[in-house]
């Protein structure tokens, strides 16, 4: 796994212990050499992933949409930029050029990543895995309600063959370096 997608919030409200994780998660990408694939924005858990990855090591790769461009939101820790028109445009090529993601606190743009990767998978148009960093409970809601999908015999592929409920970078780290 030498590319690292990650899928997380752009808010700079949220609780500190987020950012710490998104900065922990980036340590880790930048000293083992490998590239974040991210959004490309300047702020919120994306900028703390971004300047971690940078500062230990590692390379950056923003797919940044016209719009953040326009309203000078692109991030400074960035290596190779790739542009694109809009947050469809930049889902296909964070899913294309990354070879695992990983999904950290975020709201619906996070979610519709995340989301259109694993429908992705059980469409059989790739084989990405996609990890989902639970910290302090942050997706346990949600894991409920795709659990009840199974009750409700609506899953053609079960999640669990690609998609990771994780609560600690250790995990993380584990399932990208087997």
């Amino acid at each position: 796994m030498e590319n690292i997608g990650v899928f997380c919030a752009s808010s700079n409200k949220m609780d500190s212990v987020y950012y710490e994780s998104a900065a922990e998660l980036g340590m880790w990408i930048g000293q083992n050499r490998k590239t974040l694939v991210y959004g490309g924005a300047n702020c919120g858990l994306m900028e703390a992933v971004a300047k971690a990855v940078k500062e230990n090591g590692g390379q950056v790769m923003g797919i940044v949409p016209k719009k953040l461009v326009v309203t000078n939101r692109v991030s400074n820790f960035i290596d190779t930029i790739i542009y694109c028109n809009d947050l469809s445009d930049r889902k296909e090529f964070l899913i294309d050029k990354s070879d695992i993601l990983i999904v950290l606190p975020g709201s619906v743009g996070t979610l519709d990543e995340a989301f259109c990767a694993l429908s992705a998978n059980t469409f059989g148009m790739n084989k990405k895995e996609v990890i989902f960093w639970n910290i302090n409970g942050y997706y346990d809601l949600l894991f409920s309600f795709l659990d009840s999908l199974k009750h409700q015999k609506v899953l053609n592929k079960p999640f669990n063959k690609f998609m990771y409920k994780v609560k600690t970078l250790n995990e993380i780290i584990d399932i990208c370096e087997k």
